[in-house]
């Protein structure tokens, strides 16, 4: 337990992203993230802060920092798609075989829910939406998959949404990567990453439980 707890610290520290694979390991990270449903607790905001950060501090002298941005922006961009394309696979296969199995420390039916809540909720539209929450986008690409969502629409969100995911926090990270501030807060800025974040999750977890518990309730 204590290498995996000291595998996630490391995960927010750029030399050692560096020394341990540099943005290879990230692209397989986000993939795993986006892909296979024992990556929820991979930490992919503050990851992708941080990658754009290196980005920006690993920019070849022979080549523009815009073309070197993209053309990192898009092989992690890649891997978060194909990652779906592979969640929408197993949830295709595997389809109610899911909801019938027992909770474990690494599997909980409550993260299906959740996501399949949302996707009732939000439609397509939540294939985007989930690239942007912790856990969800972890599940929501094997709830596509469960209710057989038209591969084509899913395509289409799945592009889309990690485009707008991958992008702007990326981009955020290698325009303020070189900052002396941002530099000497980066603990901070991680923090602060993580909270926005889970912060919808959180709320939604929360008020929805109590939401449930008073329709319950009898009437007085």
């Amino acid at each position: 337990m204590d290498v995996f707890f000291e595998f996630m610290r490391n995960l927010t520290n750029p030399e050692w992203i560096m020394l341990h694979g540099g943005l290879y390991i990230v692209m397989l990270i986000i993939f795993a993230e986006t892909g296979l449903f024992i990556g929820f607790f991979l930490p992919g905001d503050p990851l992708l802060f941080i990658t754009g950060m290196i980005i920006a501090q690993t920019v070849p002298p022979d080549m523009a920092p815009v073309i070197y941005l993209l053309y990192w922006a898009g092989l992690i961009i890649l891997a978060g798609v194909i990652g779906n394309f592979v969640g929408y696979w197993f949830g295709r296969k595997s389809g109610s075989l899911l909801f019938d199995r027992r909770d474990t420390w690494l599997f909980k039916k409550k993260h299906l829910d959740q996501a399949h809540a949302f996707y009732d909720k939000r439609g397509g539209g939540a294939i985007v939406i989930a690239r942007f929450l912790p856990v969800v986008r972890t599940f929501a690409p094997i709830i596509a998959g469960v209710v057989r969502m038209d591969f084509r629409k899913f395509s289409f969100y799945n592009i889309v949404g990690c485009i707008l995911w991958v992008g702007s926090i990326v981009t955020a990270g290698f325009l303020l990567g070189e900052n002396a501030w941002v530099q000497d807060n980066l603990g901070k800025i991680i923090i602060a990453i993580i909270v926005a974040a889970t912060a919808p999750v959180l709320v939604r977890m929360i008020f929805g439980k109590k939401k449930i518990e008073t329709e319950q309730s009898p009437a007085a």
